[in-house]
């Protein structure tokens, strides 16, 4: 040791040094300042003949050459470079960190590798696995997103005669006001008629009597006063219907590739109830207590869909005529919503397992036991709850409990 010390310089190399480089398993590579090789352990040369076993005495320095000019600039400005680099052996993957630094004057280098194939390979399988975790996480999200939307429009299409006959409605006396409104039109053009002949006779006062006869024959005053009637009727009755497939669009609107937005959770409600109000307005009364609550983060339509399932539920717990109650308010930072009806209610032994995807205590072919499984769902994805209270005879309660602003964590970029 004092030998290979005196021919490295002992000043730069100290035998404590020499001796721990000679007991080390990685490959280790002491270096002059140039970057010429002056030792190398037992470690290293076991490492060249690895990566040249068809030599028999492979030279370690060889094994220099994986370490790039750019990992030595930047070990000289930083103290330590270390990066990794395949090897001509199939499978064979080197770490290797280079170190240099100046002491009294001298620049000193030294270089360490070891074999990390196994560690690499490990790595590789790690991200395949990953990789394909997360080919199977995005199809099952997409496949969730197209279940969503289908049981979305299948819950219109169960809607749709009712939807239908809330168009309809204004739509038949919007149809029969215009009807009205063209015998008026027409009277009230020959009126005018009557006055434009009057006014290029030589003696207008002369047909006087006979404009006050043809105005009393086509009954002008009564059109003057029931006109104005007949325009609010026809202009609400096309507000109503506007309103109606406005609220069909918004509710039936994908979000999948938009952030959450800020929204307004009683519109929301409202617009839900407007499409699902002919399938209620025959079975319950509305009674409605909303506190003041602020906007909150979410996906308007896909919440929308948790709305319309709870009072669909609501309206068939109810065998007759009956109250579905909703209310609204804030606690700290979170908002809630309350669907209750008075209907039949929930045995205790079933509760548990009304959030079960196919789950449904309904008659075969009134419900596919998604709504509620749907409705769960969704409101997890928003770091909310859904919580029932129910009792048999006594109806039951659904609170949809909501944060006001979304985990920043959990925010799709923009």
């Amino acid at each position: 040791m004092n030998e290979l010390g005196d021919a490295l310089d002992s000043t730069t190399w100290s035998e404590d040094m020499l001796w721990a480089v000679a007991m080390s398993d990685l490959a280790v590579f002491l270096l002059d300042g140039d970057g010429k090789l002056l030792h190398s352990n037992d470690a290293a040369r076991v490492l060249a003949m690895r990566l040249h076993p068809n030599e028999v005495h492979p030279d370690p320095a060889m094994l220099l050459s994986y370490v790039p000019e750019q990992g030595w600039q930047i070990a000289v400005r930083d103290g330590r470079w270390i990066g990794e680099a395949p090897t001509t052996q199939p499978g064979l993957v080197l770490e290797i960190k280079a170190f240099a630094g100046r002491d009294r004057g001298r620049c000193r280098r030294f270089a360490v590798m070891s074999d990390i194939s196994v560690r690499s390979a490990r790595e590789g399988e790690l991200r395949r696995r990953h990789d394909e975790l997360q080919s199977t996480y995005d199809r099952l999200a997409s496949a969730q997103e197209q279940l969503l939307q289908s049981e979305k429009m299948a819950s219109i299409g169960q809607l749709a005669a009712g939807v239908a006959h809330e168009i309809n409605n204004p739509i038949g006396y919007v149809h029969s006001n215009l009807g009205t409104l063209q015998e008026y039109v027409g009277a009230l053009l020959a009126l005018l008629d009557g006055y434009n002949t009057a006014l290029q006779s030589d003696e207008p006062t002369v047909s006087r009597p006979l404009l006050r006869k043809l105005r009393d024959r086509l009954d002008v005053d009564f059109i003057v006063g029931d006109l104005p009637k007949l325009l609010e009727e026809s202009r609400e009755g096309i507000e109503r219907v506007t309103k109606i497939v406005q609220d069909l669009k918004e509710f039936s609107h994908v979000e999948r590739d938009e952030p959450m937005r800020p929204s307004d959770l009683r519109k929301g409600l409202e617009s839900t109830l407007n499409i699902v109000w002919n399938d209620l307005k025959y079975k319950a009364r509305i009674d409605k207590h909303y506190d003041e609550v602020p906007l909150v983060e979410c996906y308007l339509s896909e919440i929308n869909q948790v709305f319309m399932n709870l009072l669909i539920n609501a309206g068939q717990a109810i065998a007759d005529r009956g109250l579905i109650t909703l209310a609204m308010g804030t606690e700290g930072d979170e908002v809630w919503v309350s669907v209750g009806d008075d209907g039949v209610g929930i045995p205790e032994e079933v509760q548990a397992r009304i959030f079960d995807p196919f789950y449904t205590t309904k008659p075969i072919g009134r419900g596919t036991g998604l709504g509620l499984a749907i409705a769960y769902r969704i409101v997890a994805k928003h770091h909310g709850r859904i919580d029932v209270s129910s009792r048999p005879g006594a109806g039951s309660t659904f609170r949809v409990v909501l944060p006001i602003a979304q985990p920043v964590l959990s925010r799709p970029r923009k």
